[in-house]
C-alpha cells in the first residue's frame, strides 16, 4: 500500500539549475539505477519506513535526497527533486503547528527536536525554502485543480498491454490517475479563476451556500498555489498525481473522475452569478471525495 496522499510537482527543466545541480541531474536523468516513474513512488515510501522504524527513529533524512521524478516533453528533461530532507523538515513543523501536545511531541521527541534546530539553522542560511512537491492527505484541494484542463488527465488503470489504459499513454505501466501542464497554462488558469472570483459580488455568495464557502476556500488556497507556482522557472511543467488514493477507488470510479471539469464549471458559475449551477458542480466534487473522507475518518 501506497500512502493514501496525492502530489503536486513541479518539474524545472535542466536550464533551471546551477552548474553543478544540472551536471547532476542530467547524469542522473540518464542512469539506469535510478527509480523508474512507475516505481519512483514506492521508492520514496519505502525510503520513508525505513526512517520509521530505525532506533531511534529518523525524523529527517542527514542529507538532501539526490533522487527526483523525471519527465521529458519536446526533447527537453525536466526535473522534480524529492527533496525528502526539506519536506521532512516542513511535515514535522506543520505538525507541530497544527496538533499540538502531546500529539506533536508523540513521535520521538527527542529526535523531532533535534530535526528542529537542524532546520531552522538551515533556513537562517538558506532563507525561505522553495518546495518542489506538494502533499494533501486523502484528498485533493478543489485549488489544484484549477490548474488543469479536463484534456490534460491521464489515466492508467493496469500495464498498458492488457488493454486497460484510458486515455493517453503514461510514462507508468501501473494504476495512475495524473493531470500534466505547462507552466504557464497553469499561472494563466489560476490568474483567470482569482480574476473571476474577485469580480463576483459578494451579495451573491451567500446563495449557494456551501458551494460558496468552498469555492471561497478554493480561491484562497489558490492565491497560495499561484505565490507557489511564480517560484519556479516559466518554461517548467506542473503534475497533479493521485498516488495512492487510486487505491482507495474502483477502476468506474477513476474513469467518471472528471474534478477538473467540474471545478472549472463551479468556478465559471460563480462568477457569472448562477449559484445553482455552482452548487451543483460542487455536490458532484462533494458525491466522490466524501467516500474518501469516510475512509479516512475510519481509518
Amino acid at each position: 500500500m501506497l500512502p493514501c496522499a496525492a502530489y503536486l510537482r513541479a518539474y524545472e527543466p535542466l536550464s533551471a539549475f546551477g552548474p553543478a545541480e544540472r551536471a547532476h541531474w542530467t547524469a542522473y536523468a540518464a542512469s539506469a539505477d535510478r527509480p523508474r516513474r512507475a516505481g519512483a513512488l514506492a521508492a520514496e515510501h519505502a525510503e520513508a519506513v525505513r526512517r520509521l522504524i530505525a532506533l531511534p527513529p529518523i525524523v529527517a533524512p542527514a542529507q538532501e535526497s539526490r533522487h527526483a521524478y523525471v519527465r521529458w516533453a519536446d526533447g527537453i528533461t525536466y526535473i522534480c527533486p524529492w527533496q525528502t530532507r526539506l519536506r521532512s523538515w516542513l511535515a514535522l513543523r506543520t505538525l507541530r503547528a497544527s496538533a499540538g501536545p502531546p500529539l506533536s511531541d508523540a513521535f520521538a521527541p527527542r529526535q523531532a527536536d533535534l530535526a528542529a534546530e537542524e532546520f531552522a539553522r538551515w533556513e537562517g542560511r538558506a532563507g525561505s525554502p522553495r518546495v518542489h512537491i506538494k502533499t494533501s492527505s486523502w484528498s485533493v484541494p478543489l485549488s489544484w485543480f484549477v490548474l488543469f484542463a479536463p484534456a490534460e488527465r491521464w489515466l492508467v488503470l493496469g500495464t498498458p498491454t492488457a488493454g486497460q489504459s484510458k486515455g493517453p499513454a503514461t510514462a507508468a505501466a501501473t494504476r495512475t490517475l495524473v493531470y500534466a501542464t505547462a507552466m504557464s497554462q497553469a499561472r494563466k488558469r489560476v490568474a483567470r479563476s482569482l480574476a473571476m472570483s474577485r469580480r463576483f459580488p459578494g451579495g451573491r455568495r451567500a446563495e449557494s451556500g456551501q458551494a460558496a464557502a468552498a469555492l471561497l476556500r478554493a480561491g484562497d488556497e489558490l492565491a497560495e498555489i499561484g505565490r507557489w507556482l511564480e517560484e519556479f522557472h516559466p518554461h517548467s511543467l506542473v503534475e497533479l498525481d493521485y498516488g495512492g488514493l487510486v487505491q482507495l477507488a474502483d477502476d468506474e470510479a477513476l474513469r467518471s473522475d472528471q474534478s477538473a471539469a467540474e471545478v472549472s464549471a463551479a468556478v465559471t458559475a460563480m462568477a457569472e452569478g448562477k449559484p445553482e449551477l455552482a452548487a451543483a458542480m460542487y455536490q458532484r466534487l462533494r458525491a466522490r471525495w466524501r467516500v474518501l473522507e469516510a475512509i479516512e475518518l475510519g481509518s
